[in-house]
């Protein structure tokens, strides 16, 4: 789901590039104020988890990739907020060191995986959990959060692709970005990340939320934040 250099106008990367430097710097104030320094090990390991879960990407036709990111897990343990500056840090040394997307792509992935993807995986979390702490239905709602919060974000991934041969021409129509329309890029996309990343983000959140469920559940951002607005 890296989306690579020369895939992305400027008219779309640039604006991307924009949202994403305006969420980080209120994701900075933030976490100062919502993460206590007991908790910042705790943010550093998350981060080098989604780094290496996204290390395991396979292409996708589109010019792009699939794998499992952990910003659902990260957003429901630690807060959407802090999610969104752990795996930023994860995509950004992708980027510079790695050569893991593209470094014009940086705003656009770092939008699609940690700060849309986040929020979402958040939200779908708290629809789900209904307010409770019972082990099964915490179960699904991570389950159903990791996995439909990786599809949406693949989803919206293939949309700033697709889109790019109807923005970026040339007069005679040939794409100058990105050759594949809406038609190719969403359902290759999609039916990928339903198929298996999805899955498997899936599993992956609802064992780790279980885990700090049976171990740190005071740990839990979504538990936590939940009680104070009783």
């Amino acid at each position: 789901m890296h989306i690579p250099d020369g895939y992305l106008s400027p008219q779309t990367y640039i604006p991307l590039f924009g949202v994403f430097i305006s969420a980080a710097a209120i994701a900075i104030k933030k976490v100062k104020n919502e993460v206590s320094a007991r908790n910042i090990p705790y943010l550093g390991m998350a981060a080098a988890f989604s780094f290496i879960i996204m290390m395991f990407n396979l292409p996708v036709p589109g010019g792009t990739t699939g794998h499992a990111v952990g910003s659902a897990v990260i957003a429901i343990i630690f807060g959407p907020w802090a999610a969104m500056l752990a795996v930023s840090v994860a995509l950004i040394i992708q980027a510079l060191i790695f050569g893991d997307g593209g470094i014009t792509a940086i705003g656009a992935n770092c939008f699609n995986m940690a700060v849309f993807m986040p929020f979402t995986a958040y939200y779908i979390f708290k629809l789900f959990s209904k307010n409770t702490s019972g082990k099964s239905r915490v179960s699904f709602a991570a389950f159903i959060s990791g996995y439909l919060s990786l599809v949406m974000a693949a989803i919206l991934t293939a949309g700033e692709l697709g889109i790019q041969p109807l923005i970026a021409s040339t007069p005679d129509g040939k794409a100058l970005y990105c050759p594949y329309d809406l038609s190719i890029a969403v359902p290759a996309m999609a039916i990928e990340h339903m198929l298996l990343f999805g899955i498997v983000e899936g599993i992956i959140t609802a064992i780790i939320v279980n885990y700090f469920l049976k171990t740190e559940p005071t740990l839990i951002y979504a538990f936590r934040n939940r009680d104070k607005n009783k």
